[in-house]
């Protein structure tokens, strides 16, 4: 979350010349004490909050794309004539506002009615949403927002309401983040959108032949179409003494650890994972002496490349963190965790981050296709007619690499809640989204659109040392990805590139063998 945004610009209800309103941008200027962007679409004029409800970024920083304007941050996109939120991770509307044009100037003249919510469409019967993660939850709403009235029931094994996971390692970990920021949505939302929320109960047989979930407090849902959003586990070590190591992916994870910290000094972090870097950071700021363990000799330099992975070690390193790589531990006891050098490391408290493991096991179960997640088709669809899968379990047929992926990104799964929900309910909308995502390191943020599996060089424009800089990951003449420090719009400006294939336009973005 960022502080509200200051009232710049001009006082656009005394109004400005229309001439002033770009033709293929957007201008951010304020009205009745509202930050508020104008834009011009197809020749007529219209008004919308210039916050992005995601986390406040002001949205003149951002990129505009047709009728469309989206987030410098963490890339939500909206509409600018409606404010609709379009695209994850914003999940509320941009208020909107009624704009007049009188003798050559335009000016905004208040806040427009909340449009009603769209109703009528009829769909296949109850839905049942299994796990109430980023893609679960945004399907529910995906749902609601398409104008389906039907039943709708959203199953979540974590008790409580989905929360905004990326913040359990970063913000709400750290101390930055009140609790009350955590919940997606009140619970007001899910009542008054007739959203049946069964949370704290565990999906334990998905019956195909009955078209019915059983749930493990011995209750059933008949369905007429079920979305699987189970997400991921994280990887507990085999090793003496990990059962008393802390892991972190729920909220009950993170304000276990929070517990825990409050009384220690030391913290030991096993994994030099996003998570487990994510998790040393909001430690220190926690005040705790932090140790990071790994095998690898840079940190995320298989996924990142090198240079980076070297640039994050050295922002925390600066930062008082500690790191024994190309080591492992051996066990958790007494008090320390011993590596595989033979150092002793003494530690308050373990925190685990090696990784997670896709949860396909009620998917197995029920006959469908898994290799590596669920096997779905272009449209989010399993091998079982009327059972969608989406978000950290579901592998899909890119159209970009050719290749079948499954990633685990936030956003990536919130946008595959939305496309597999509307799918459910009788479109017919391939998935063939950019994935991003941002990782958090004090006072560096790493920003990747693309694909980072399969690159095999790196051009680099700018310093990742310096903060400031932009690397392609590059297989062939192909872009797979890029990845920013310090450049919000090319991050964004890479990401509309890759949608549409555009390796000329990447090539000259990144330079080739810059």
């Amino acid at each position: 979350m960022s502080e509200p945004l200051p009232l710049t610009g001009p006082d656009l209800a005394v109004g400005i010349p229309v001439d002033q309103v770009p033709e293929d941008g957007v201008l951010r200027g304020h009205a009745h004490g509202e930050p508020i962007l104008l834009s011009r679409v197809d020749g007529a004029f219209h008004a919308v909050g210039a916050a992005c409800t995601h986390y406040g970024a002001p949205l003149d920083e951002g990129r505009r794309v047709g009728d469309t304007i989206r987030c410098p941050w963490h890339h939500a996109c909206f509409d600018l004539r409606t404010g609709e939120a379009v695209r994850a991770p914003a999940l509320r509307a941009l208020d909107r506002h009624v704009v007049e044009v009188v003798e050559g100037n335009v000016r905004v003249v208040g806040p427009a009615p909340t449009a009603p919510r769209p109703s009528g469409r009829a769909g296949p019967g109850p839905v049942v949403v299994i796990g109430a993660g980023a893609a679960g939850a945004s399907a529910v709403e995906a749902m609601r927002a398409t104008g389906f009235d039907g039943p709708i029931t959203l199953v979540g094994r974590e008790a409580g309401l989905p929360v905004d996971r990326p913040n359990l390692s970063k913000d709400y970990l750290a101390g930055a983040a009140p609790e009350a920021w955590l919940p997606l949505r009140d619970e007001a939302f899910y009542r008054d959108n007739d959203i049946a929320l069964r949370s704290g109960v565990e999906a334990v047989e998905l019956d195909l032949s009955q078209r019915r979930v059983l749930l493990s407090d011995g209750s059933a849902l008949p369905f007429g179409a079920c979305l699987l959003a189970t997400g991921a586990d994280p990887v507990r070590l085999p090793l003496p003494g990990a059962e008393g190591a802390f892991l972190l992916r729920t909220v009950a994870d993170s304000k276990a650890i929070v517990a825990a910290a409050a009384g220690a000094r030391r913290a030991v972090v096993v994994g030099a994972s996003f998570i487990g870097l994510e998790v040393a950071a909001s430690l220190r700021a926690r005040g705790l002496d932090v140790h990071v363990v790994a095998p690898e000799p840079v940190p995320l330099a298989r996924i990142l490349g090198p240079a980076l992975g070297a640039a994050i070690r050295a922002t925390h390193e600066r930062n008082g963190v500690v790191f024994h790589l190309g080591c492992k531990p051996e066990a958790i006891e007494g008090g320390s965790v011993r590596l595989s050098d033979g150092t002793q490391l003494s530690a308050d408290l373990v925190i685990l981050g090696v990784g997670v493991r896709p949860a396909t096991g009620l998917a197995e179960r029920a006959g469908l296709s898994v290799d590596n997640g669920v096997l779905v088709d272009a449209f989010l669809q399993t091998s079982a007619p009327g059972v969608w899968a989406a978000g950290d379990i579901a592998r899909w047929p890119d159209p970009h690499t050719g290749e079948r992926q499954r990633i685990e990104h936030w956003v990536l799964a919130q946008r595959q809640g939305q496309v597999a929900a509307r799918n459910l309910l009788g479109g017919a909308e391939r998935f063939d989204a950019i994935p991003f995502f941002w990782s958090a390191h004090f006072d560096t943020t790493v920003n990747v659109v693309g694909f980072l599996s399969a690159w095999d060089r790196i051009d680099i424009d700018g310093d990742p040392a310096s903060g400031d800089a932009a690397l392609a990951y590059r297989r062939g003449d192909r872009t797979l990805a890029v990845a920013t420090l310090g450049r919000d719009r090319t991050c964004l400006d890479a990401e509309v590139l890759l949608e549409h294939d555009d390796h000329a336009g990447l090539a000259r973005l990144v330079p080739v063998g810059a």
